[in-house]
């Protein structure tokens, strides 16, 4: 049996720093309390805690004060915050129903965590505009968003992917957001994919919302992420909850002070403790650094399959067992994260899948990732979409290695089971 090689970062980072198990059965077994939920110490305790991940994290994104990151759920969760709550806040000012010639702007390279979202303001009546992309890069030029915008009456939100969860594509987000500020529209920016593995940066974006999740590339645990919102954007997002924040608890309406207006509901605080101090280890080292690391794995996997003769529209055509098989998006480290999707001219990902998993250990994601427009722009739908890997900062030179020899061998008419060199699972530095 092969040793187990977890590549499937893009969905959740595993393993996670040991700190953040630690950090939770640290608060599980020695706290427990309810933040701002009593006066007692372990309340005041949890508290602090929660506070400390704000900060983490307002200092990770540059946010301008730490009120600014609201906790969700994950990023599906941010995400239909700031779009239905944009949409709210602009029915409510127009007296229930959206002002005619409504639009929101999203590109072919979104997730359907945004996509499904303005598919419910189309049924409310909402034009819902789509942006192409390069089919061989996936990248979004500036100039399409900026005539989208500029077609007709002004948009009343635009929403971008920063990185590729299918291509790994990094969008030229900073010239979208500059475009959209001289306009007073305001722009989203879905950051599933770029957080933790890239410098994110939400002043030098320009961005009036992020949505983040913090059990992708922050290395935190499922069911946490954030939004951060603009100080004094606040105001254009109507809530779409509302409950107890264990403050301003005699009125009806909710608090209008942030972070509680959004924040309706006792938190997730085993998870925030978690991520926490998985921001903790990830500012300790600098994203710069643990980008350099990302960027050398990209180069290696790069080299590998063009040497292996994978096709890609900017490789020349070499020789190798590969060349039935095409990789999306970029060709340079610079410009991608380290998500690499295949696609084979007579094999269908899910095989491909099974046999990475059962001959060579590697675990890998089949499918359309919840991005079919992805899929259209790069001509995979008709595929069933394709297969993904995608890497860690616990991903070793080594592993990348591994999984070029395993593509090269199933490229060929008898794959062969080789033993991984160590099992990527469980294994995880403090």
């Amino acid at each position: 049996m092969p040793g187990r090689l977890y590549l499937d970062n893009a969905a959740t980072s595993y393993p996670k720093p040991a700190c953040v198990y630690e950090a939770m059965l640290a608060y599980a077994q020695d706290c427990g309390a309810s933040p701002g939920r009593g006066q007692y110490a372990e309340s005041r305790e949890g508290a602090r805690l929660i506070r400390q991940a704000r900060e983490r994290l307002a200092r990770l994104l540059n946010a301008e004060r730490p009120e600014a990151i609201v906790f969700t759920l994950n990023t599906t969760d941010a995400l239909n915050l700031a779009i239905k709550g944009v949409a709210r806040a602009a029915r409510l000012a127009a007296g229930g129903r959206f002002p005619t010639g409504t639009r929101v702007i999203t590109t072919a390279m979104d997730h359907n965590s945004v996509l499904r979202p303005y598919h419910a303001l189309a049924e409310e009546g909402a034009e819902v505009v789509h942006v192409e992309a390069d089919p061989d890069t996936g990248e979004v030029a500036p100039e399409r968003v900026i005539a989208a915008m500029d077609a007709g009456s002004m948009p009343m939100l635009v929403a971008v992917n920063l990185a590729s969860n299918v291509a790994g594509t990094i969008q030229p987000a900073a010239e979208m957001g500059a475009a959209c500020r001289a306009r007073g529209v305001p722009l989203l920016i879905d950051a599933a994919q770029a957080v933790g593995h890239i410098p994110v940066d939400v002043e030098a974006l320009g961005c009036d919302l992020l949505a983040f999740p913090g059990h992708k590339g922050l290395m935190g645990p499922q069911g946490t992420g954030g939004l951060y919102i603009r100080p004094g954007f606040e105001a254009r997002v109507a809530t779409t909850r509302e409950g107890g924040t264990g403050s301003w608890s005699e009125q009806d309406a909710q608090p209008t002070s942030m972070p509680e207006r959004f924040e309706a509901g006792s938190h997730n605080t085993m998870g925030i403790v978690g991520l926490s101090a998985a921001v903790g280890w990830m500012l300790e080292r600098g994203v710069a650094s643990l980008r350099a690391h990302e960027e050398a794995l990209i180069e290696a996997m790069l080299a590998g399959l063009r040497e292996a003769g994978v096709r890609h529209p900017f490789w020349p055509v070499l020789e190798g067992p590969c060349t039935a098989m095409r990789l999306l998006g970029p060709a340079e480290a610079s410009r991608r994260v380290a998500v690499f999707a295949l696609v084979h001219d007579t094999l269908e990902p899910a095989e491909i899948a099974a046999i990475l998993e059962s001959e060579f250990g590697i675990l890998a994601r089949a499918g359309l990732t919840c991005a079919p427009r992805v899929h259209a722009a790069m001509g995979t739908l008709d595929r069933g979409g394709a297969v993904r890997v995608s890497f860690g900062p616990f991903v070793t030179l080594d592993d990348v290695r591994h999984v070029v020899h395993a593509i090269r061998a199933l490229c060929q008419d008898e794959p062969r089971p080789v033993i991984v060199p160590r099992t990527a699972i469980g294994r995880a530095s403090a």
